[in-house]
């Protein structure tokens, strides 16, 4: 069996990643592909509660400390992760580790120390980066409730993701209908789906 297909969302908050990301999975296992939805930072876990309690500014962290939880966070995913990609089941991930460096980086700390703790991380074979400028992610609901929902950190979390594109990654209008978003991520899924089942390939690729 050809193994499943990890896809990522990443983008600056409140871009649409979450949305996006379920109608994906949605419309994959309508079509009778095996899709998953994780998100990250799963809040689910002990790990998660922590991240979750910081995020929302009602506890605090070092930088450094908290930026190793949201690898933890990956880390203590990738096992099952990696069974349900072998299984042939597609996974959808509303955010990966490419968050995980924006954030920090964007927080002045050295992008290097902020990739080293994902080494070993399967990679993904798709990135879908929701583009919004922080002003206009600003006027939708619920910005600013969080640590990092500030104009300035935003902008340079946006800068840092520029960065770190490569061909994997389509960049699409966020600020698009979420109909016309949904349409341009499925074609190109379905693309990718279609070249992975003519050619596949196992789970090889990982973070560096």
């Amino acid at each position: 069996m050809a193994r499943g297909l990890l896809i990522v969302f990443e983008g600056c908050d409140r871009s649409g990643k979450t949305t996006q990301s379920t109608r994906l999975v949605q419309a994959l296992n309508g079509a009778g592909v095996a899709a998953k939805l994780l998100k990250f930072p799963d809040r689910t876990t002990a790990i998660g509660t922590m991240i979750d309690g910081y995020l929302q500014q009602k506890t605090r962290l070092s930088d450094q400390a908290i930026h190793l939880l949201f690898s933890a966070n990956r880390w203590e995913a990738m096992d099952q992760m990696r069974a349900d990609l072998e299984s042939g089941t597609t996974l959808v991930v509303d955010r990966y580790a490419f968050s995980g460096v924006a954030f920090s980086a964007a927080k002045k700390m050295d992008p290097r120390w902020c990739r080293a703790p994902d080494v070993g991380l399967a990679m993904p074979d798709r990135v879908f980066f929701l583009d919004i400028h922080p002003d206009d992610a600003a006027k939708r609901a619920g910005f600013g409730g969080e640590i990092y929902e500030r104009r300035e950190m935003q902008i340079e979390v946006r800068a840092q993701f520029s960065s770190m594109m490569d061909k994997s990654w389509s960049v699409v209008d966020a600020l698009q209908d979420a109909d016309e978003i949904h349409g341009q991520i499925l074609a190109l899924a379905n693309e990718a789906l279609e070249r992975h089942r003519a050619d596949p390939a196992p789970i090889g690729r990982l973070w560096t």
